[in-house]
């Protein structure tokens, strides 16, 4: 039986915290109050009241720790010490929707000495389902109690590959039509679910054999990537570097379909 350390404890217990009302908002998604924050992008109460449980739990568990959250912004903390991302709900307009495809992201990244910073723990929570997928730096990647592996598949003609697709106001419908004209006739699939922390997170549990997208806030990806490359995957930008935050592109797979698709990536792109 795997066991929680101090630190992952305080972040799952944040997110089961802030789930059932993250469900019982979801069963009443027509009563929300719903303001715009720009093209396509809104912000609910549901948002707001999960941010609000996430933070006053994770400041709790460690209280000079700073913060980088999707509603309020950055918080600062004592910079000797690591820092929450947070995204308290991943698939908004799936949620706003009814459709069941959503989850709570918590990463902590931690400055090293060299002044670049790193992703150490992560976890993944879809409130639906009660899977809390969840990685710490060199301890692999779990959902629950089991571990997480990324699929085994080498062949792209048998993989599903999930992706994000560009709408009103996000993202380069020029580039991803590019990419998405070289990947698709090699795979089995192309999937689109709206939560790339959700999308991430299956991957490394082998249910996507593959992921790309681009347009990626860090609150999207900062856990999900940890999680992949727990999970023995492999995750780059598209040049095949490891600034997928920065950059805001992520390329995932195992180590042969990672290696294909960053292929017809690059050769899409030239």
């Amino acid at each position: 039986m795997v066991s929680h350390s101090g630190l992952m404890t305080v972040m799952d217990r944040a997110a089961r915290k802030a789930g059932p009302r993250l469900r019982r908002d979801f069963n009443e998604v027509q009563q929300l109050q719903v303001s715009r924050k720009g093209p396509a992008d809104f912000v609910t109460m549901a948002d707001q009241r999960a941010e609000q449980t996430l933070f006053e739990e994770l400041s709790h568990g460690r209280p000079d720790w700073g913060f980088l959250m999707e509603e309020r912004g950055e918080v600062a903390g004592d910079p000797n010490k690591p820092r929450f991302i947070v995204d308290p709900l991943d698939g908004t307009s799936n949620f706003l929707h009814g459709i069941p495809h959503f989850a709570i992201s918590i990463a902590v990244e931690e400055t090293l000495a060299n002044g670049k910073r790193e992703v150490t723990a992560a976890l993944v929570y879809q409130p639906l389902t009660d899977e809390s997928f969840w990685a710490e730096k060199g301890k692999g990647a779990w959902v629950q109690s089991e571990r997480l592996r990324v699929s085994a598949r080498r062949d792209m003609g048998d993989a599903l590959i999930a992706t994000g697709i560009p709408f009103l106001g996000h993202g380069n419908f020029g580039q991803w039509s590019r990419i998405f004209g070289a990947i698709a006739p090699e795979v089995a699939g192309i999937r689109r679910f709206g939560a790339a922390s959700l999308d991430l997170a299956w991957v490394a549990a082998g249910r996507f054999d593959g992921f790309w997208e681009s347009d990626l806030k860090a609150w999207d990806v900062a856990a999900g990537i940890l999680l992949i490359k727990e999970a023995g995957g492999f995750v780059t930008d598209y040049r095949g570097g490891d600034q997928m935050i920065a950059r805001k592109e992520v390329l995932a797979a195992n180590d042969v379909l990672q290696s294909k698709m960053h292929k017809l990536v690059a050769n899409a792109l030239r």
